[in-house]
């Protein structure tokens, strides 16, 4: 849990990229009571998180552990935009549509890289978002 939560750490303290537009794909783990159908306690999505951060660290397919284990839809693709009113038609969403860790842990990542957005409850309030940046 330790080497988990230094990455969030690392990722969120890293300088934002100034590009107009990415694209990332999510893996949300949450927990009851944060406003998903999620079962588990607070403290064993981070478990879960932990553990299919590692499993990604290692190399699994980002994208199947997306399709098995989110709490959100898959693909969860999604593309945001600093400036302008996006597409939502083509899941091109503003930044400040989004929930803030998001975009926080997103415009922070290069292209290919994973990042994690630890629970907070006003910047990620549905839980754990394992973000891959795909552009």
């Amino acid at each position: 849990m330790e080497k988990f939560r230094a990455h969030i750490a690392e990722i969120a303290a890293r300088p934002e990229h100034k590009d107009p537009r990415i694209e990332v794909q999510h893996l949300l783990i949450s927990f009851k009571g944060a406003g998903t159908n999620a079962t588990r306690s607070k403290e064993a999505a981070e478990k879960e998180a932990a553990a299919l951060w590692e499993r990604i660290v290692k190399g699994e397919d980002f994208d199947s552990l997306v399709k098995k284990y989110t709490d959100d839809s898959h693909p969860g693709i999604y593309g945001m935009v600093l400036s302008g009113g996006g597409d939502q038609h083509k899941m091109v969403f503003p930044r400040k549509g989004m929930v803030p860790a998001f975009g926080d842990v997103g415009w922070r990542l290069k292209v290919g890289e994973v990042g994690t957005a630890g629970f907070d409850p006003n910047k990620s309030p549905y839980g754990w978002h394992i973000i891959k940046r795909l552009k």
